[in-house]
């Protein structure tokens, strides 16, 4: 994923190989964090529930085992897995088409193929996934569940959401996979760049491990902090009761402002840190040594 020349163009089965897999491990991995921050979005203001992601974590597990950490996991890893195949597929043939003849690509025409590949993934697998992730977790809440008995709960689910309800929030969920994206993968491949020039390390190298997780958590965390308000948006938009709350994207933002103040957008912020910090290193960790077996 670097971005000047002198790097072997990468074989776009290969991304999309490489990106699944890092995409599953990371899932698998980081899903705890998901839930709480997905609870915490979905807690209103009147609500006595600790605003505490570890306290929130900590009393499930006691109260309902740990195996309710994991509700709405398994369409959330299927969605995980696709999408990070579809982006980093996307990526690099976006970053084909605008790289310069010399195979060089700017700053700001890697944040347009980050932006690209957020817009693709989120049509494809996120917003479907992360619509029955939420239904799930969501349902767990009210006192008779009606989807909780496994496959048989999700594919009940799904026929209730029907077309309409599982890309219910696909506007911000498309806001916020192309930020993402362009926040994340632009600025992970341009600071790759400059510490390879750095180092002296050819572009057709990866770098260490440890660097590699190091630089994958830091772009994780700046995409936390810079599209946490699209992210809440589009829980709120995505939860069971959304269409009797919301008339419109729009309105959700304005009525969580109105109602509910600036600060309820950045709610759940410190769970999603914990996993994109995790993820981040995870998935550009494994992304670059998948890529290193398949070559």
């Amino acid at each position: 994923m670097s971005t000047t020349a002198g790097q072997k163009k990468p074989d776009p089965f290969k991304s999309f190989i490489a990106g699944g897999v890092a995409g599953a491990v990371e899932g698998v991995v980081t899903y705890p964090f998901e839930f709480a921050k997905t609870r915490l979005q979905l807690v209103d203001k009147s609500s006595k529930m600790s605003r505490n992601p570890l306290v929130l974590i900590y009393t499930v597990a006691r109260t309902q085992g740990i195996s309710a950490l994991y509700v709405g996991c398994p369409a959330f890893v299927v969605g995980n897995t696709a999408k990070a195949s579809v982006r980093f597929l996307g990526f690099d043939a976006i970053k084909r088409v605008l790289a310069d003849k010399d195979g060089s690509l700017s700053g700001p025409r890697g944040v347009l193929a980050g932006l690209g590949a957020g817009l693709l993934e989120s049509i494809v697998a996120v917003t479907p996934a992360e619509a029955i992730k939420t239904g799930k977790i969501d349902d767990k809440q009210s006192l008779k569940p009606k989807y909780q008995d496994g496959v048989r709960g999700t594919f009940r689910l799904i026929k209730d959401l029907g077309i309409k309800g599982l890309y219910s929030g696909l506007l911000p969920v498309a806001m916020r996979q192309g930020a993402n994206s362009a926040v994340r993968l632009g600025s992970y491949s341009k600071i790759k760049g400059a510490l390879q020039d750095w180092s002296n390390t050819p572009r057709n190298q990866p770098l260490s491990s440890g660097l590699t997780f190091l630089l994958g958590a830091f772009a994780g965390i700046v995409t936390v902090y810079t599209t946490m308000p699209i992210d809440t948006v589009k829980t709120r938009m995505q939860s069971l009761d959304a269409s009797k709350q919301y008339s419109s994207t729009l309105n959700c933002f304005v009525k969580i402002f109105k109602e509910e103040g600036l600060m309820t957008f950045w709610k759940g912020a410190t769970p999603r840190l914990g996993r994109l910090i995790l993820s981040g290193g995870i998935v550009f960790t494994i992304y670059e040594k998948m890529l290193v077996i398949l070559n």
